[in-house]
């Protein structure tokens, strides 16, 4: 059920709000402050992966750009015991001559952490990118 809540901003940010909404994408302004306070709130609670408590137990996606050269360091990676590893897609991108590879995966912000800079100091490897899981306290799984 469906709820209003209405705030009050100075004119200044009142008249940006509709650019910031359309720039990152949104077409649904409850959408983007619903997205925007639950991401606001996720970042002050448990901060940056880089910030995180080592031991903070973290679930999300590893997204990994490279070169064929580099794939026996992604298995690696995929087959270790730091990290569990629950689901994975591998994905040629013809236009940019580039691989990619998504890990699903669940472990502390320390191995994650590790994980991510072993990968980037790794020759054939483009970019890195980590998007952590929102955490819920119930839905659909």
């Amino acid at each position: 059920m469906s709820k209003i809540i209405s705030f009050s901003a100075d004119g200044k940010f009142a008249n940006e709000l509709e650019n910031l909404i359309l720039s990152s994408g949104y077409q649904n302004r409850s959408r983007f402050l619903r997205d925007a306070a639950l991401y606001f709130a996720e970042i002050q609670t448990r901060g940056e992966l880089v910030n995180m408590d080592d031991h903070e137990v973290v679930e999300g996606h590893l997204v990994i750009y490279f070169q064929h050269e580099a794939e026996e360091k992604l298995l690696k990676i995929r087959h270790s015991n730091n990290l569990k590893v629950t689901s994975y897609n591998h994905s040629c991108l013809t236009h940019s001559h580039t691989c990619v590879d998504v890990l699903h995966a669940i472990g502390k912000a320390v191995d994650f952490r590790e994980a991510i800079n072993q990968l980037r100091n790794t020759p054939n490897i483009d970019k890195v990118s980590f998007i952590s899981a929102p955490i819920r306290d119930d839905g659909c799984c």
